[in-house]
């Protein structure tokens, strides 16, 4: 047992604060790689960096429509005429030099011609048949985009560790590069533990409720571009649990359990974690969610949640979701930004513990304000779906009232 990992059963629980830096600080990404093409690298992490093999752009160039002209041939206090040469096109330029007096025509995009160091947009020049009348004040390089001004040849285009958005794709398209390296996909196995759970499907028993753990994490790990691994419903018996951790240890690079993490008499996931492997703590100061262990067997990190359907959420969204993104290659994880706004609504609030409360931001008269999304019971998942944002309450926070500012995490900054 490695150190910060848990020795006697009745360890003290941990801050949220603890507990993400702890996770964070065992997980490590994982090795293999693989050549894609561009158009399959979106939603991948970058295995290494992609290096310019050219400029970019390639070419001196336009950015506007107008005149190439020599600078040294423009006025400071006065007009100048000069004799149209020629016209240079995107994809066509012009082959031959601006000479002393002379201007090409110009369009955005367009290499500039041999000569020409300026571009006067056409707004400010007057044509007049094969002539144009140029204003003073026209500043040398104006209007030019170098070669080179976006990337130059052999610089970093994109680190390794970048995720790859439609930005990049275009930004690796730019380069001429039909492939990219990335990191091997994550692989996720996950399963809910409870005899009372039922699949979906057909009629549920006296005291049974349906599994909607499993579609809930489905759904996030499907979001995350992972390789999902769906391992069903394991009976509340010590011999089923293990034979279903030691068979997703063995085919995952992480494992996902809901329920069996606190203290009742059919809780078995943090014992059987300790007993295969090891176990970094199993209880943090936080509701909902205060039940959840973190450690791992063999190579394989594992995630026991709790059993509620929204503490299941705020538990990965809070603690897992960083830790596969780190696991997966990403680098640097991405910001929770915290956002203080008024609470619409008054709110108890015990002290010692932070807290996770669906929330709806709204907008009130130009002023942005939250209230809290529906009942808060960690059984009701209603209320997640129709919130949009963690109320965030401190562990020295008390009571809220109507007015106060209140700390927000929008949902969209969480994925």
């Amino acid at each position: 047992m490695d150190a910060g990992c848990s020795g006697p059963n009745d360890r003290k629980s941990i801050t949220a604060t603890e507990a993400k830096r702890i996770i964070l600080g065992r997980v490590q990404p994982l090795a293999g790689w693989e050549r894609v093409a561009i158009r399959s690298a979106l939603g991948r992490i970058l295995a290494d960096d992609v290096v310019a093999p050219c400029n970019v752009p390639a070419h001196d160039n336009s950015a506007m429509d107008g005149y190439a002209v020599r600078a040294d041939d423009l006025q400071t206090d006065g007009e100048m005429a000069l004799q149209v040469v020629g016209t240079a096109l995107a994809g066509r330029g012009f082959s031959g030099l601006v000479g002393p007096g002379q201007a090409v025509r110009i369009m955005t995009g367009g290499v500039m011609p041999a000569g020409a160091n300026t571009i006067v947009v056409q707004e400010v020049a007057r044509r007049d048949g094969g002539t144009i009348v140029v204003p003073p004040g026209i500043r040398r390089g104006q209007n030019v985009r170098r070669a080179g001004e976006d990337l130059a040849e052999g610089a970093v285009a994109l680190p390794r560790g970048k995720l790859i958005g439609p930005a990049e794709l275009g930004l690796v398209a730019s380069l001429g590069l039909a492939e990219v390296s990335v990191h091997r996909r994550l692989r996720v196995a996950f399963f809910s533990t409870g005899d009372e759970l039922a699949s979906i499907g057909r009629p549920l028993a006296p005291g049974e409720v349906y599994d909607s753990n499993r579609y809930t994490l489905y759904g996030a790990l499907a979001k995350l571009g992972c390789d999902i691994v769906d391992m069903g419903v394991v009976p509340d018996q010590p011999e089923a649990l293990e034979t279903a951790f030691r068979n997703a240890a063995a085919c995952a690079d992480v494992v996902l359990t809901t329920g069996g993490v606190s203290v009742g008499e059919a809780d078995f996931i943090r014992a059987l974690m300790q007993r295969l492997g090891e176990v970094s703590f199993w209880k943090i100061d936080i509701k909902p969610g205060r039940p959840m262990a973190f450690g791992r067997i063999g190579d394989t990190w594992m995630f026991g949640l709790p059993g509620n359907p929204v503490a299941v959420l705020v538990t990965y969204y809070q603690f897992v979701v960083d830790a596969l993104l780190k696991i997966a290659g990403l680098d640097p994880l991405p910001e929770r930004p915290l956002t203080r706004v008024i609470c619409s609504e008054a709110i108890r609030k015990l002290a010692n513990r932070r807290e996770f409360l669906r929330g709806r931001l709204f907008e009130d008269n130009g002023e942005w304000k939250v209230r809290p999304a529906g009942k808060q019971g960690s059984g009701i998942l209603r209320s997640m779906s129709e919130a949009n944002c963690f109320i965030v309450l401190d562990e020295n926070q008390g009571d809220v009232a109507a007015g106060d500012a209140v700390h927000v995490q929008l949902f969209d900054g969480l994925v």
